[in-house]
């Protein structure tokens, strides 16, 4: 690795060049160099290199850099590099997910600001691999309206990997203090009745992530009629270990002002409803599910409420460990429109809002589909929908303004054509048990329709036929108001629209190699600090 001069008042040589690994994790020196030095700074503490590169260099060693995640690997070695290469770095390394077209608005708030604490108080984590907990809390009383500026998670040290994620819910205005008292494993039989009333979700947080701001004209309103009173924290702790003893004080910090915002902010849950009816055959390299927020559903919530369409300006995709790749695609009048949030390089463990780069205006008798692609290779039984990591999710939290009474706007697949395709042809009726269980043909006689599915041999063929079917069977619609109530569309069948499946993304155009006029370009600032034991020769990344 050749040497560049070094910077003016700087005794640090400098050492960059672009490189690339093969599967056997042999470093190579890329002959297309495409990384281009800015700036480098060497003290007793620290190491800074700054380096710029095109998004898209068409050079088949790179990877593209796009909106989507993208898994940065560090290394270091305390000696330079010398003739016989690079050194080994031992534990001088890591890993990080990063979004590196997706930087946190900051925005600089007054320290003076008042915040409020929405967190846990000695949570028992049991022992088992998925837990859901949920604490009812009361917003602190505001004498007239505020707007929420920033929220920020309050995660417990070394419980980082144990919180997967955080959703916060309005629930009914005509709870009383009783409700209080405790918190409560969700979605089980013995959970307070109160629990039931939350249905609006209105912040989301997942893992990875960090504190969320508001654009300037944007704000979560608190301290009306209308505004959330009671809500509902909802903790999802991933315990896959069944490490016992754990106690957790984690939660949500929520940062507010009285200088108004110009407009109220509001979420939509998008997607597929979280159900049995969503299912994934095992061995899979690749499955496509879909959740449709209907023409029908915005018609009807969108023409009684806001004619002139919402504003979308941020969006958080989510998935499970199957979950590979997300996709939010938009139609208006049929027609397909750029997307308008994706990841294709989907990280389990690292999921937040994604900030527009241009505001998206949705309105009455627009299509919103989200598009879950998934890999189940090492699966060999059926993967579900349900609400453990283990289970799967196909889901998209809009942030919008201004706020409108809709709250939920999904679907889910009709079941009995998918059990069809596995030769089903009678269950037993009425329907007593959950899940349902099977009358024929004889070899599913009195089985469950999961039990089913689980015997049925699916090879990668049968699977991909089976996509091909779910992708197009009808829906039941999905939309919902605050308190649970629900617009007329609820429950009622759609098809899904006529499009190309999957999104097919439009082709890179790339320029040569040495295109220096490019306007797409990415500067990158790394920085390593490095520990008294370490600090000498401090030399080349490798």
């Amino acid at each position: 690795m050749s040497s560049v001069p070094s910077l003016p008042n700087s005794d640090m040589m400098e050492y960059f060049k672009d490189y690339f690994t093969d599967e056997n994790r042999v470093l190579k020196k890329d002959p297309q160099q495409d990384y281009h030095l800015e700036y480098a700074m060497e003290n007793s503490t620290h190491t800074i290199l700054a380096f710029s590169r095109e998004l898209h260099t068409c050079d088949t060693n790179d990877k593209s850099i796009t909106e989507s995640t993208v898994r940065v690997i560090w290394a270091y070695h305390h000696k330079d590099m010398g003739e016989a290469g690079q050194n080994y770095h031992g534990s001088n390394r890591g890993t990080k997910s990063l979004r590196l077209l997706n930087p946190e608005k900051e925005e600089v708030l007054s320290a003076s600001l008042p915040y409020f604490d929405l967190t846990n108080k000695d949570v028992p984590v049991p022992d088992k691999d998925t837990t859901y907990w949920c604490q009812m809390f009361k917003i602190p009383v505001q004498h007239e309206k505020h707007h929420v500026t920033k929220v920020e998670p309050l995660i417990q040290k070394g419980h980082e990997n144990l919180v997967h994620h955080i959703l916060l819910y309005q629930c009914s205005s005509n709870l009383n203090d009783s409700v209080l008292d405790y918190g409560h494993e969700c979605y089980h039989p013995n959970m307070p009745d109160s629990f039931l009333t939350c249905e609006t979700v209105i912040f989301a947080w997942a893992i990875g992530g960090e504190g969320f701001t508001y654009p300037p004209h944007v704000g979560l309103s608190i301290g009306t009629a209308a505004d959330p009173q009671f809500v509902l924290m909802e903790v999802h702790y991933d315990n896959p270990s069944y490490t016992e003893g754990l106690i957790d004080n984690s939660g949500l910090r929520l940062i507010y002002t009285p200088v108004l915002r110009k407009y109220d902010a509001g979420v939509i849950e998008a997607g597929l409803w979280v159900s049995l009816f969503h299912n994934i055959p095992p061995g899979m390299p690749e499955f496509v599910s879909e959740g449709h927020c209907t023409l029908e559903c915005l018609e009807e919530a969108l023409g009684a409420e806001r004619p002139a369409g919402i504003h979308v300006f941020a969006v958080l995709l989510h998935a499970h460990l199957a979950g590979r790749a997300i996709r939010m695609r938009h139609f208006h009048n049929g027609e397909e429109q750029k997307l308008l949030a994706y990841d294709d390089e989907f990280d389990f463990n690292f999921q937040e809002f994604q900030y527009l780069k241009e505001e998206r205006t949705i309105l009455p008798g627009d299509n919103l589909i989200t598009e879950c692609h998934y890999s189940t290779v090492d699966r060999i039984r059926m993967t579900w929908g349900g609400l453990s990591t283990r289970n799967e999710m196909c889901l998209s939290y809009l942030l919008y303004y201004p706020r409108i009474n809709l709250t939920r706007c999904a679907s889910i697949p009709d079941i009995m054509e998918q059990l069809q395709f596995i030769g089903v042809k009678e269950i037993y009726r009425p329907v007593r048990t959950w899940p349902f269980i099977i009358k024929s043909p004889k070899q599913y006689k009195n089985l469950s329709f999961m039990d089913a599915m689980n015997k049925f041999k699916w090879s990668r063929s049968e699977g991909l036929s089976y996509n091909e079917l779910v992708l197009k069977l009808p829906v039941n619609v999905r939309c919902s108001k605050t308190d649970n109530a629900e617009w007329s569309i609820q429950g009622m069948t759609a098809l899904p629209p006529e499009i190309e499946r999957p999104y097919k993304t439009e082709p890179v155009i790339c320029s040569s190699s040495s295109c220096l006029h490019c306007s797409l370009f990415l500067t990158l600032l790394f920085v390593v600090c490095v520990t008294a034991s370490t600090i000498g020769n401090i030399g080349p990344f490798v």
